[in-house]
């Protein structure tokens, strides 16, 4: 019989928007109670949580985390342009071993700034893996396909991604899961596409893709095939309650009703739509829609962090300047954006404070200037924090953050090892 881990995160204030306290027991890697009944005698670790919001992990829908090793590269330059001048280049010398290194450096990242499980598409994955395990974070990993519209490269990549699965999927205590993750209709013929959505269905697995991230992509594909993006991809069967399309930032009305009836996802990612000046994505829209809404990051040099709390402010005041309404979006929404409705894109059992919900829960400091006074925790959590806020992050049930310290992976060498290494790309 295994031993029961048990931890009790006691008197914290618990995210909602009133002032409430209460304590919180897990046992495993699940949320077993949270009342004012419980006692330090219920668990054999106790988390005085006194001057702390309890809140859930935050899920991080659309990322390359890799990408922390192209960070300052290619500033200023429209989606195009950094990608074929900046990007591509760079990531055309990537190494596993570079990959490995930029991936821990983000697991730090991560883990300092609140989020519990990220949604990622790059290369080299199973170094990312590697990452993810020692470093006790939750994440669903997809390589990143494109080949081009060549036949021969298009059986590369789905051979690349069929060995993900052989080897990653549901692996560390099945904290690690994986995505069929084709770049994006601008660089995937449609046979792969395709197949991408048949491998995906036949191994039940989410599906990862850019889409409608630039005015110029859906122009493009106007031009060719006399249809949108989301049109050409519910033609051809890509789209499902499993797909979650990146950016979505110029979706018509009728493409919305088409991601209303097959139930797909959108990872809003502000920053990195801002910095590329790619647009404005239509959030509120998405919601009058019925459409689930999650909230990405991004990688790196596009954004240039992987700070939630950063995504959490922006997505709620590009809206409400957009349609010119201070109505829309409001805090609760927010917040359900970057936890509940990420869990729900990923499916996975995260992203709530509730019984037998998993156990990933970050605690936030609120015994700072700007977290006072507390009249309102979930105006504080969207319009004040700072990622730096974050003094406690459970995962699955383990502590990888305490006291703002990395209990898994060792801080100090990741750095020194990326300001060795940085110059090779």
């Amino acid at each position: 019989m295994s031993q029961t881990n048990t931890i009790l995160i006691k008197n914290p204030y618990i995210l909602s928007d009133s002032i409430k306290k209460e304590s919180i027991l897990l046992v495993d890697n699940k949320i077993e109670e949270i009342s004012t009944k419980l006692s330090d005698n219920d668990a054999e670790i106790v988390i005085d949580a006194e001057d702390k919001i309890a809140m859930p992990g935050l899920v991080n829908t659309h990322t390359h985390v890799a990408m922390t090793l192209l960070r300052g590269v290619g500033d200023d330059q429209e989606l195009q342009t950094w990608l074929n001048e900046y990007i591509w280049p760079k990531e055309a010398k990537l190494t596993d071993e570079l990959v490995y290194s930029a991936s821990r450096l983000a697991m730090a990242e991560m883990i300092k700034t609140g989020t519990t499980t990220f949604n990622d598409m790059y290369f080299f994955m199973e170094q990312t893996a590697k990452a993810v395990e020692e470093s006790g974070l939750r994440a669903v990993l997809g390589y990143g396909m494109i080949d081009l519209f060549d036949d021969e490269k298009r059986k590369s990549e789905l051979n690349v991604t069929k060995k993900l699965i052989k080897n990653c999927h549901n692996t560390a205590n099945e904290r690690i899961t994986v995505a069929v993750a084709p770049h994006s209709p601008y660089t995937c013929s449609e046979e792969l596409l395709r197949q991408s959505a048949q491998m995906a269905n036949k191994n039940d697995l989410n599906l990862h893709i850019h889409v409608s991230e630039t005015k110029k992509e859906v122009n493009d594909l106007k031009n060719q095939r006399n249809q949108t993006p989301f049109e050409y991809l519910n033609d051809i069967d890509f789209l499902n309650d499993k797909t979650i399309a990146a950016h979505g930032v110029w979706t018509t009305d009728e493409e919305m009703k088409i991601l209303n009836e097959k139930n797909v996802s959108i990872a809003h990612n502000p920053s990195s739509n801002m910095k590329l000046a790619s647009g404005i994505a239509p959030i509120q829209k998405y919601l009058d829609n019925d459409i689930n809404v999650s909230i990405g990051t991004d990688g790196v040099s596009s954004n240039n962090n992987l700070d939630m709390f950063s995504e959490m402010k922006l997505t709620p005041l590009l809206q409400k300047v957009d349609t010119l309404n201070p109505k829309v979006i409001p805090t609760n929404e927010t917040i359900k954006m970057a936890t509940e409705n990420g869990a729900k894109a990923l499916n996975l059992n995260t992203g709530k404070l509730q019984k037998d919900k998993l156990a990933d829960i970050v605690l936030l400091n609120v015994n700072v200037p700007h977290m006072l006074p507390l009249r309102n925790p979930l105006s504080n959590v969207v319009y004040s924090a700072l990622g730096n806020d974050v003094d406690t992050v459970i995962c699955d049930g383990e502590i990888i953050l305490e006291n703002k310290e990395l209990t898994k992976i060792n801080e100090s060498e990741i750095m020194e090892d990326i300001k060795e290494i940085y110059t090779q790309l």
